[in-house]
């Protein structure tokens, strides 16, 4: 289908970071084909009028844990690791393929409202996370989580093999497949040795969790006398394309080596903050020219996956640490958001910036509400005043997802209850074990 977006406020993200007032935006067969003004030769199957609307890129969440939805409200005001080993563990054991498939449409669901058009996610029962991502047309990038628990390690590792070899590249090229182990604290250096290799073979990238917390970096020095970034650097891990989530502490060594190996981390400043975990130091690492991007964690450590509210944490929280109100500015926090997030998946070519041929992953803001006047800046409109309610039209790929708030890609209601029903069932079958 050619769509014709006409008379945006465009933010392209590009190189300068071009803003075109009046914008056209072409769409032909899923890719864009002409910005600020249609050829005359353009014919439309579609045309959207947006005026007072802003327009940007599908927002990128970098890190997520989107069938975690069901856990939303669930676990709150715990210290880290009574939160995850306490009341996380115990009831993802009780987890079905039903309850992921559920979750991940209800979380899915708060994606497409919010504006993320592409999302990298790590979670058990990969297959029906796909399952939604093909059926509602967004983006992933998807990795089953590997764990080396009890003698399930080489299962798990099997499994996030066949979920490669089976789903990567499907739904019209809209999933890619990484790999997933948990961490360092849940893999042993051989188990991650081997899932590197893994991956290597299939020329794909590993999603992480590294240096969240102090307890994970002092239990690492005292079992191998090295920092886990050290560490996974020792086994070669970097070799790999890697995406580490949270690298909240981490010294000037540790960032010299992230560098080093084109690691880019995912800043998740709403889950470090509420389960006390930190402040990444995010302008050190973008100063020495670390990727840095953006992430919500899942629903059980956030409780949604809201980017705009994560723009505008990132932007303020550097902000006060750093005693420095220069530290993080809106363009590089929406940077982050976008074009970064494209980056780290390997997929900066296709999305992430509005460009003459890049994909059509896009959203439209509804910037004629009280919040956006007066017009000062666009940019810091979108970090420091714009919330998730105002996207009102989203495509991927050229097909519209939601337009004028409708969604229609998937049921509304029916997400909910039967998230709620999946969500019980769960927290019932933990109290009963």
């Amino acid at each position: 289908m050619n769509i014709l977006i006409k008379n945006a406020l465009t933010l392209t993200v590009n190189q300068n970071n071009d803003i075109l007032k009046n914008s056209d935006i072409a769409v032909e067969d899923g890719y864009i084909q002409a910005l600020g003004k249609a050829p005359d030769t353009f014919q439309p199957d579609k045309v959207i009028d947006a005026t007072n609307q802003i327009a940007l890129p599908g927002l990128v969440n970098t890190h997520t844990h989107i069938p975690m939805s069901l856990f939303r409200n669930y676990a709150d005001d715990l210290p880290f690791w009574p939160w995850l080993m306490e009341k996380i563990k115990p009831a993802e054991d009780h987890l079905s393929a039903e309850h992921v498939y559920w979750g991940a449409k209800l979380g899915i669901l708060e994606l497409i409202q919010s504006g993320v058009t592409c999302f990298s996610d790590m979670y058990f029962y990969m297959e029906d996370v796909a399952k939604v991502v093909r059926e509602s047309g967004i983006r992933a990038c998807l990795s089953g989580v590997l764990l080396e628990v009890g003698n399930l390690g080489e299962t798990f590792l099997k499994a996030a093999i066949d979920f490669h070899d089976s789903w990567d590249g499907k739904a019209e090229g809209r999933i890619k497949v990484f790999f997933g182990p948990h961490s360092m604290y849940l893999c042993g250096p051989e188990y991650l040795q081997e899932t590197t290799e893994e991956a290597l073979k299939r020329k794909t990238r590993i999603h992480i969790h590294l240096s969240e917390s102090r307890q994970e970096v002092a239990d690492c020095i005292e079992k191998y006398g090295i920092s886990p970034v050290q560490h996974l650097a020792d086994l070669g891990m970097f070799e790999c394309r890697t995406l580490a989530a949270h690298c909240v502490h981490v010294s000037l060594e540790d960032m010299e080596l992230l560098e080093k190996h084109k690691v880019s981390v995912i800043n998740n400043p709403t889950s470090n903050m509420k389960l006390a975990n930190g402040f990444a130091p995010i302008d050190s690492m973008l100063k020495k020219g670390i990727n840095v991007a953006l992430g919500t964690d899942g629903s059980a450590s956030n409780n949604n996956v809201n980017l705009f509210e994560e723009m505008h944490l990132a932007a303020l929280v550097n902000k006060a640490v750093n005693d420095d109100a220069e530290s993080l500015s809106a363009k590089q926090v929406l940077r982050m958001a976008t074009i970064n997030g494209a980056k780290a998946l390997g997929l900066e070519k296709e999305i992430g910036s509005l460009e003459l041929g890049k994909r059509a992953d896009l959203i439209l803001l509804d910037a004629n509400k009280p919040h956006y006047f007066p017009r000062h800046n666009p940019v810091s409109s979108i970090v420091y005043s714009a919330q998730a309610a105002d996207v009102r039209t989203m495509m991927v790929n050229g097909e519209v997802l939601m337009e004028n708030y409708v969604v229609k890609t998937i049921d509304v209601g029916e997400t909910m209850r039967e998230g709620e029903r999946m969500a019980f069932d769960l927290v019932n079958k933990t109290k009963e074990s």
